[in-house]
């Protein structure tokens, strides 16, 4: 009798050991960092991510969102998230193109042509493909959400078509395709983190820069802006990824809500700023932005298009370019 009290006693520990080896036995809390304040679409998303997980693992896995690079800058938070010191980041999809180089195919001017088009790719198979490639480097790719579609915006002077970008000094992020789209424009790309970026404006340092109007007017680019070129060259992803041992650390059932609840998060936040564009360009002319809403698009097409996608496929083939433009 004591030896089958003894062996049901060993099954029970060994259950239990189990159990916690899954991280179902208590609530997991982790920390979620991102670059953005509070007003903008990516901390408002990422709280209802937060909320969502929390409800549904029933507060067993509990998400704290720290925005306006709390926990670092972009490159700072990346490395936190491969380290294991940050759970779980939200960065463009430029900032991982030096660990996954195909990721760089997403950055190209002018490629993705709209938000059905973005939703087709990001949400599906190609999404999915990209965002398995970082497995290898520590990281769990849950879902791409969006820093949105990239107009160019300066303290100098309108910009109507191509040439009036000549000679500009504009932040850029660190992808290569945005680096020498500007170049073939005649312009001075400067990569530097987003964080940098207002004071380098407000310092005259830049001329200019390029993002969607929704975070020119959280960031309040506007006190250091005057005129904005609606040229949407190019589409920013912005990738969700979680320490890839901590994540596999959650039980199966927690794993399946965060990644379902990410992307979730993801038609929310890309939601969100469609919806808002109209009332972001509003408000940025009532602060005093002149904003020309067709520029020749055409002429800065027909000077980057081609030759950064020969730059790109030289690199790594055609296979995804062309499974991204089947997908329009």
């Amino acid at each position: 009798m004591k030896s089958i009290r003894a062996g049901l006693v060993g099954i029970m520990l060994l259950g239990l050991s189990g159990t916690l080896a899954w991280g179902q036995a208590q609530p997991v809390k982790l920390r979620f960092g991102h670059a953005h304040p509070t007003s903008d679409s990516q901390h408002i998303a990422a709280v209802e991510f937060a909320r969502k997980v929390k409800e549904r693992t029933q507060g067993m896995v509990d998400i704290q969102v720290f925005p306006n690079n709390q926990l670092g800058n972009d490159a700072t938070m990346i490395a936190g998230v491969r380290g294991g010191t940050i759970d779980i980041e939200t960065s463009g999809n430029p900032f991982f193109t030096g660990i996954v180089a195909k990721l760089n195919v997403l950055d190209l001017p002018y490629l993705l042509e709209n938000n059905a088009h973005v939703a087709k790719v990001l949400d599906g198979p190609i999404g999915r493909s990209l965002l398995n490639e970082l497995e290898p480097f520590q990281m769990k790719g849950l879902a791409f959400w969006e820093v949105g579609y990239r107009s160019l915006a300066n303290s100098r002077r309108p910009v109507n078509n191509a040439d009036d970008i000549k000679g500009l000094k504009l932040r850029t992020t660190p992808n290569q395709a945005h680096i020498k789209a500007f170049q073939l424009l005649g312009a001075a790309p400067q990569p530097m983190p987003f964080a940098e970026v207002y004071a380098a404006l407000e310092s005259k340092a830049l001329d200019g820069h390029e993002n969607p109007p929704n975070v020119m007017l959280s960031t309040k680019m506007y006190e250091v802006q005057k005129y904005l070129s609606l040229t949407k060259h190019a589409y920013t992803g912005l990738i969700v990824v979680m320490n890839k041992k901590r994540f596999d650390s959650l039980a199966p059932e927690h794993q399946q809500v965060i990644v379902q609840e990410a992307a979730n998060a993801a038609v929310l936040q890309r939601d969100l700023n469609a919806k808002g564009e109209a009332a972001a360009l509003a408000e940025l002319r009532a602060h005093g932005m002149q904003i020309n809403e067709k520029p020749d698009v055409n002429s800065i097409k027909t000077v980057v298009r081609d030759e950064t996608r020969k730059m790109f496929i030289e690199k790594n083939g055609d296979e995804l370019i062309k499974a991204i433009d089947a997908a329009r």
